[in-house]
C-alpha cells in the first residue's frame, strides 16, 4: 500500500520537473517539491520497515 502511494507521489513528482524543465508552469515550487519528496521517502521507509518487520516475524 504505501509502496504504491511512495510511486504515485513520485509520479507527481517526475512530472512537476518535466513540465518545469520545457517551460510550462509547474504545479509546485521549490518548497513544494521538497515537501512532495520528503512525502515519498516517509512512504517508502514505512513500506521498508512493514515489510522488514514481517520478515522478522517469520522467522
Amino acid at each position: 500500500m504505501f509502496l504504491i502511494v511512495a510511486a504515485v507521489l513520485f509520479a507527481v513528482f517526475v512530472i512537476n520537473v518535466s513540465i518545469g524543465s520545457f517551460g510550462g508552469t509547474p504545479f509546485f515550487g521549490n518548497v513544494g517539491e521538497m515537501i512532495l519528496l520528503l512525502a515519498v521517502s516517509i512512504a517508502f521507509t514505512a513500506t521498508t520497515l512493514k515489510k522488514e518487520a514481517i520478515k522478522r516475524a517469520g522467522k
